[in-house]
């Protein structure tokens, strides 16, 4: 089993930067494509961003191309991702989510690509 646990998320004024981090609990971590995603209130589930198992390859949806930067450190099991020039559109409770293997069968930005989910952090964007 793996056990995903977002952390980093509160409240912060428009332009402000916040950094979630996503641990993992498993050793398979280091061999799995991770995403992060985010549902605001009434709002479907949309993709934010992804990372290669090695994190040499990264994608982005236009939105948040140039503000927000994923990242890992295998080392330590961990999943990141850096927001900046936030928005009050970036509200969300955000969560992070482990790639379905072998990846190459699956698109990395459809919420069936992920079999596990962490709970959520919420991130409030706010004057």
């Amino acid at each position: 089993q793996v056990q995903l646990v977002e952390s980093g998320g509160g409240l912060v004024q428009p332009g402000g930067s916040l950094r979630l981090s996503c641990a993992a609990s498993g050793r398979s971590f280091s061999s799995a494509y991770m995403g992060w995603f985010r549902q605001g209130p009434g709002k479907e589930r949309e993709f934010v961003a992804g990372i290669s198992y090695d994190g040499h390859n990264t994608d982005y949806p236009d939105f948040v191309k140039g503000r927000f930067t994923i990242s890992r450190d295998n080392a330590k099991s961990t999943a990141y991702l850096q927001m900046n020039s936030l928005k009050p559109e970036d509200t969300a409770t955000y969560y992070c989510a482990r790639g379905r293997a072998p990846y190459s069968l699956y698109s990395g930005r459809a919420t069936n690509a992920y079999d596990y989910w962490g709970q959520g952090t919420q991130v409030t964007v706010s004057s």
